[in-house]
């Protein structure tokens, strides 16, 4: 398909969503965007010593569960392509309450995510799931911090329900112990 046809679906999709966003009451729970960068699709194969044995798969599940039982929806994401990763950005942008974003390998080296979440008006969190602190030099930057509300690292697969949680709060979704 030539770019150009792509440019036009990209386009309607993104008035589509707007559209559906529009015709949404107020009874309508939240959406957050749940987004994943390279390799997480090959969590639970690679290096189960740093990432553990959870799979995608399973952390998607326990994102929905956590997310249900704070009256959130969820929009829940992997790619290994840059392009991919900003284009959810820029369409977070006009249906989401928040971002919680593991952008793996492209933390350290994407300027080009950073600028697509600097376009966002809602909290954004960052999530690792190994300490990165505690790894090579070079993982020790983000340029997502940046813009990050908050940065949970380091607590396995657990830290995208940890991330859930506060986003619930930081956008004023239903407190589960009320």
């Amino acid at each position: 398909m030539p770019d150009s046809w792509y440019s036009v679906l990209c386009i309607l999709y993104s008035v589509l969503c707007r559209f559906q966003q529009d015709s949404h009451t107020d009874d309508m729970n939240p959406i957050v965007y749940v987004l994943n960068g390279p390799n997480l699709n090959l969590l639970g194969k690679r290096q189960p010593e740093i990432y553990g044995r959870e799979t995608l798969a399973d952390v998607e599940s326990e994102c929905r569960r956590t997310a249900g039982e704070l009256g959130l929806d969820i929009e829940f994401r992997q790619t290994n392509a840059e392009s991919q990763l900003i284009d959810w950005i820029h369409e977070a942008r006009g249906r989401a309450a928040g971002i919680v974003i593991n952008p793996a390998a492209f933390t350290h080296t994407s300027v080009a995510v950073l600028d697509a979440l600097s376009t966002c008006e809602f909290p954004i969190l960052e999530v690792h799931i190994s300490n990165i602190h505690q790894r090579e030099e070079f993982r020790h930057h983000s340029f997502v911090s940046r813009v990050a509300a908050g940065v949970i690292s380091g607590f396995g697969t657990q830290g995208y329900a940890l991330a859930i949680q506060r986003l619930a709060r930081l956008i004023g979704s239903r407190d589960p112990s009320s």
